[in-house]
């Protein structure tokens, strides 16, 4: 199965993160802030295929999702607090958490764009600001030192071809409150899918998924240009905390999609 010849909601060979053909004028492997704004407005496509993922990889996996999601920012759980989601996308996930937030009495951000945006429901406490973040630091003014709770999920890797990853670590950084805590999830770490596929398990994985006994692609050299992988995570974490701030690398829970393969980033600010 090659990339030409995957169909349009159906997930590609195990090594892969996870381009889809479902539209043939789309490069699922160069996504970025301006393709996702198109995908926004393109019916043809599922919710799921809108935010870049076949249905495969998302269709009854976002509760799973959403627990952990939970599991790891535990002031979700309190009232009447500031949150922000960057780059929500417009799958169940956002759903979740504007149910959460109406429930608990947040106030809710979203930073996305306008065409995706407009994919998410209105309401009082939802407050809409279009931009690519971390470029649109100026219109999040307001909200600096006074968020408690912020997440980004799946979202990094665009960052890394739209903006400058040290940027968007240190404006999340100066947006949180004191006592504030931020998820960036769902990292596609390139050293832990290489890893992963060159142990005996990531072996069998890929011969169950293909059917078939060859062996997984082979990594490719590191560093993987353009790619995410152990050095600029590391970087990001000694970064986080030169700015002050204590930050972890995180497991994703084992019942998610691709927690072989990818990791998440904790923040909190003492």
């Amino acid at each position: 199965m090659t990339r030409s010849t995957v169909r349009c909601g159906q997930a590609p060979l195990a090594g892969l993160d996870p381009p889809m053909s479902c539209a043939p004028d789309i490069d699922w492997n160069a996504l970025d802030f301006a393709s996702f704004a198109r995908l926004a407005g393109d019916v043809s496509l599922s919710k799921y295929q809108k935010i870049g993922f076949p249905d495969s990889y998302r269709a009854g996996f976002e509760e799973k999702i959403f627990a952990d999601i939970c599991a790891k920012l535990p002031r979700l759980r309190d009232r009447d607090l500031t949150v922000l989601d960057i780059g929500p996308g417009c799958s169940d996930l956002p759903m979740m958490l504007i149910e959460l937030c109406r429930a608990q009495g947040h106030r809710l951000c979203f930073v996305d764009s306008a065409e995706m945006l407009a994919q998410l429901p209105d309401a009082p406490f939802i407050d809409k600001r279009p931009g690519l973040f971390p470029k649109c630091r100026a219109a999040l003014a307001d909200l600096r030192g006074g968020v408690a709770v912020a997440l980004c999920y799946s979202v990094l890797h665009y960052v890394f071809v739209d903006a400058n990853v040290f940027d968007f670590v240190d404006v999340a950084i100066e947006l949180l409150a004191p006592g504030g805590e931020m998820l960036i999830g769902d990292i596609p770490n390139a050293s832990k899918r290489a890893r992963f596929f060159a142990s005996d398990a990531g072996i069998a994985f890929h011969r169950r998924f293909t059917g078939g006994e060859s062996p997984p692609p082979p990594a490719e050299a590191s560093p993987a240009r353009g790619k995410l992988d152990d050095a600029a995570v590391l970087g990001l974490l000694a970064r986080a905390r030169a700015a002050d701030a204590d930050a972890y690398v995180v497991p994703q829970g084992p019942g998610l999609p691709m927690a072989n393969r990818r990791e998440d980033i904790l923040l909190r600010r003492p």
